[in-house]
């Protein structure tokens, strides 16, 4: 069976990434620096290094994943501790600044280091959740799949619109041409159109029908029962999409994020060896 990455291994990087904080904490508190706690004692040292260790490590998982092959290390180890070392981070570096914070490198380093993580936090969160509701909404089938459905029922209600009304006809070939999935990125996130053509065809479509001559309202009712398939189709569709664009979205923030850090983090360490 499918084991999530949150309880890998019996939430080994849960344990391992809490005791790292643990100890952290422990010497944090059993540390007598001679002035106020900071990066540059002895711990501060210590804790700055794990730190950046830590970042690198997390950085290296996004060139793990891209390879092909084992390796020496299975990818759920890889991620499941990418994503409990990463939050133990926020405890190890947060250490290391001794909650000494200012207008400078450092405090931008710590900053888009937190900005990193709780992307990463979205992330893991998306890819733990809208895997599920997109395997729900499509029922045992894919995007594909739907997508030819919703073709063949626009044929469908085409041929069957020329044996109805001349506004029934217009209502159908505007659902047909004008209805749209996908497009820009702020309409995959929304999951929706307000002014979605195949709804106000359907709605435009159910009310004439109540109107059709006793001859056409047979056909008229079938019609309404196709634009309705169709409209559902639609929406499963959309909601297919904007789930993937959620899982993807974050990325866009994420990695600039993470490069941003680590060229942060390079400056942070130049400016404490070579200027402090």
């Amino acid at each position: 069976m499918h084991e999530s990455i949150l309880v890998y291994k019996r939430y080994l990087y849960l344990k391992a990434a809490g005791l790292t904080a643990l100890v952290g904490f422990v010497a944090y508190v059993a540390h007598s620096p001679a002035g106020p706690a900071n990066g540059g004692t002895w711990l501060g040292y210590v804790l700055g290094g794990i730190g950046a260790g830590l970042i690198v490590w997390l950085m290296w998982f996004g060139i793990r994943k891209r390879r092909y092959g084992a390796g020496h290390v299975k990818l759920e180890d890889w991620l499941s501790g990418h994503v409990y070392l990463g939050l133990a981070l926020i405890f190890i570096a947060t250490l290391h600044t001794g909650f000494q914070f200012g207008w400078n490198v450092h405090t931008l380093a710590y900053t888009l280091m937190m900005l990193v993580i709780a992307s990463g936090v979205f992330g893991a969160f998306a890819y733990i959740r809208y895997p599920r509701m997109m395997t729900q909404n499509r029922h045992g089938e894919t995007l594909d799949g739907i997508m030819s459905e919703i073709a063949e029922l626009d044929r469908e209600c085409r041929n069957l619109s020329l044996t109805l009304t001349d506004e029934m006809s217009a209502a159908v070939l505007e659902s047909s041409q004008n209805t749209r999935i996908g497009g820009s990125l702020v309409r995959q996130l929304a999951g929706g159109d307000p002014r979605c053509p195949t709804k106000a065809a359907f709605k435009n479509v159910r009310r004439l029908a109540g109107q059709a001559a006793p001859s056409q309202a047979s056909a008229a009712r079938n019609l309404v029962t196709l634009m309705g398939k169709k409209a559902f189709l639609v929406r499963r569709a959309r909601r297919d999409v904007q789930y993937k664009a959620l899982m993807d979205v974050w990325l866009y923030i994420h990695v600039p994020l993470s490069l941003a850090l680590l060229a942060a983090l390079i400056a942070h360490i130049v400016s404490v060896f070579f200027y402090w």
